[in-house]
């Protein structure tokens, strides 16, 4: 099993590295060149960098993983990709992404998208807190705990 994460905007990295290192799962951070680092990776971490393209990161993600692998995204379309391959996927908000709330979350960006080419304005997401925080953490474990690790 491995951990990718949609990195570039993703507030739990650390949360993510800390308790797989804990577990010795690998993670692979996935970000585009914008974000590079000379900076060392820590132990059990590797950042793999690609084209500032949209969806650069997502189709890399796909590339790599496998089934049962843990992707780790706020992108709906990723997230949906990743779940018809197999994978576990999580919002850093801390909800585990399902076939069954894929639709709804998947119609809601719609229906968000089209009021704004409409010229509405609609609420961006809330900030992260650190409740969000230890749900996430709380999510991730559990996750580790059904994959027996």
């Amino acid at each position: 099993m491995n951990i990718y994460i949609d990195a570039d905007a993703c507030p739990v990295n650390n949360i993510v590295i800390e308790e797989a290192r804990k577990a010795n799962i690998p993670v692979i951070l996935v970000k585009s060149f914008s974000h590079y680092s000379n900076k060392e990776d820590p132990t059990g971490v590797t950042s793999i960098y690609v084209d500032h393209g949209a969806d650069a990161a997502d189709y890399r993600i796909m590339a790599l993983a496998k089934s049962l692998d843990i992707i780790i995204t706020q992108d709906y379309g990723l997230a949906s990709l990743a779940l018809g391959k197999g994978c576990i996927v999580l919002h850093h908000k801390g909800f585990k992404y399902t076939i069954n709330n894929m639709d709804e979350l998947l119609q809601t960006r719609h229906a968000n998208a089209k009021a704004r080419r409409g010229g509405f304005k609609t609420r961006g997401p809330k900030a992260l807190t650190e409740s969000d925080r230890e749900k996430f953490r709380s999510v991730l474990l559990q996750e580790f705990q059904n994959q027996n690790i």
